[in-house]
């Protein structure tokens, strides 16, 4: 039998109630079956909730656990996080805290402390709701690559995975070409580990397998595990003899996803949108300036994203007909899930540890902020005049940045153009006619104003001014109806606005 709704419950309880109290036995006996066929209840359950309808004692309202104290420390925990959600800074704040509190951007006692670390993540996401609301055809490309090229490089599938050790990657290459994807643009490179989501980016200035390889041997060199496989998708920039001879020579496991099949690398796909996009956005960055600007952005933003932005991980994934379930590890950071899988060297740990401690949140995003504001001066061949703020004011403005909206300078739009008149004013010579005409007789039309022109000034103004001399007069019989109910100092006000 289906259930109704508590609140259709309640409202049947509201409605039944006094006529069962003052209903015959009968009466009552028919309500009383009525309303168990419809609620499904137990007929004495039924019964007490009809006959205490009336004598129920609203609850007292709980007592207030987190204060206002609680939700600053709250705010600037989240804007410090870079505006993550409730379960992702639910993982972090506690990194979060002891990080800010050594570098001597919180104080927090102990009672504030205590509150914030026990705080649910739906609690933090209420708390934050309405400061976020403040704040907010495909073509297909075609590989030239040989099939015996293909051939020798092996598919991959999302269901191949397992549970490989760190260090097996999956390759992505992300466009920054505007609107136009015309001439040269820059492309960022990103690598995503699939045991722990370590994620590593890099500009590319041009796509160029050779340069390809000399950006992955850099990139290599700041990861903290070795590179052990490297998974791409079909575009010719990694499917060549290079790369193929390069992994070869470095022993790297090299793969590729099914063509067109885009769910084969969900990983670095989920981080193209969360990290590139994000923290990048979508203008067009062409040229060496903003490439070095690029990678200047990408040293910050490797530190922030990998040791204090938590990130969800599937588990498991179970199909019933059309419903897919999903089921995920608690959010983490790329940095605790190394330190939290048994496959990570112990020098490893150690190295990762005395990186973390001597990271400060705060820092970091403010050197993101500063790099991007540069990079969409670079885009829109502005002067580069950011002046990079100090960490005192920085964290001041974190208090009262939700006020603001958008903060990201990468995510804002271009200010929209103030519509202007294009063509000089074909009435200026005689708008001071017009308008005294107007004055002694204002009940006239603009066409009779347009023939009294015309007559006055035989063969300078055609019929096809109508349009002007009417917009001109229907703003004057505004501002003189105006300054009829308001008085003359408001015509005068109005005058001087148009």
């Amino acid at each position: 039998m289906r259930h109704i709704s508590v609140t259709t419950k309640k409202e049947l309880i509201a409605a039944l109630a006094k006529r069962y109290l003052q209903g015959s036995r009968e009466e009552k006996s028919r309500i009383l079956d009525q309303f168990v066929a419809i609620s499904g209840m137990h007929r004495k359950h039924a019964m007490r909730l009809l006959r205490g309808a009336h004598n129920q004692v609203s609850s007292r309202p709980r007592p207030r656990i987190y204060d206002e104290a609680a939700r600053q420390a709250l705010v600037v925990l989240w804007e410090s996080s870079d505006r993550v959600c409730g379960k992702r800074l639910k993982a972090l704040l506690p990194t979060l805290v002891i990080s800010m509190e050594r570098h001597g951007h919180l104080n927090l006692d102990d009672r504030i402390r205590a509150v914030l670390l026990q705080m649910s993540a739906a609690t933090i996401d209420r708390a934050l709701k309405d400061i976020r609301e403040t704040a907010g055809g495909r073509r297909r490309r075609h590989s030239v690559a040989s099939s015996a090229l293909r051939r020798s490089v092996p598919i991959r599938k999302f269901s191949d995975w397992g549970d490989p050790a760190p260090g097996f990657v999956e390759a992505d290459l992300v466009s920054h070409s505007g609107p136009v994807a015309r001439g040269s643009f820059v492309q960022t490179l990103v690598l995503t580990d699939i045991a722990s989501g370590w994620t590593e980016c890099a500009p590319l200035l041009v796509r160029e397998q050779k340069l390809l390889t000399e950006v992955l041997s850099e990139l290599r060199r700041l990861m903290p595990f070795p590179l052990l496989g490297f998974d791409t998708d079909n575009d010719s920039v990694f499917i060549n003899e290079t790369i193929r001879d390069y992994c070869l020579d470095s022993n790297i496991e090299f793969t590729r996803c099914r063509p067109y099949r885009k769910n084969d690398q969900a990983f670095v796909e989920q981080k193209n949108g969360s990290i590139v996009r994000r923290i990048v956005g979508y203008h067009r960055y062409e040229g060496v300036e903003a490439a070095a600007t690029l990678a200047d952005l990408y040293r910050s933003v490797r530190l922030f994203t990998n040791f204090f932005q938590p990130s969800f991980k599937l588990r498991e994934k179970r199909r019933d007909g059309a419903l897919v379930k999903k089921i995920y590890h608690p959010p983490a950071t790329p940095y605790q899930r190394l330190l939290a899988d048994p496959r990570t060297p112990t020098e490893v740990r150690n190295r990762l540890s005395h990186i973390c401690d001597q990271l400060d949140p705060v820092k970091l995003l403010r050197d993101i902020r500063t790099a991007q504001q540069r990079l969409v001066d670079v885009a829109n061949n502005a002067s580069l005049s950011t002046v990079t703020p100090d960490i005192e004011t920085f964290l001041q403005n974190l208090r009262h940045a939700w006020t603001e909206g958008e903060v990201r300078p990468t995510a804002k739009a271009k200010p929209k153009l103030r519509l202007e008149r294009r063509r000089p004013d074909p009435l200026i010579r005689v708008t001071d006619d017009l308008r005294s005409w107007f004055e002694e007789e204002p009940w006239r039309t603009g066409r009779e104003l347009l023939e009294q022109l015309q007559e006055r000034y035989p063969n300078e103004y055609p019929d096809g001014l109508l349009r002007t001399v009417q917009r001109r007069v229907k703003e004057w019989r505004r501002n003189k109806a105006h300054a009829m109910i308001f008085g003359a100092n408001s015509e005068t006000t109005q005058l001087s606005a148009s």
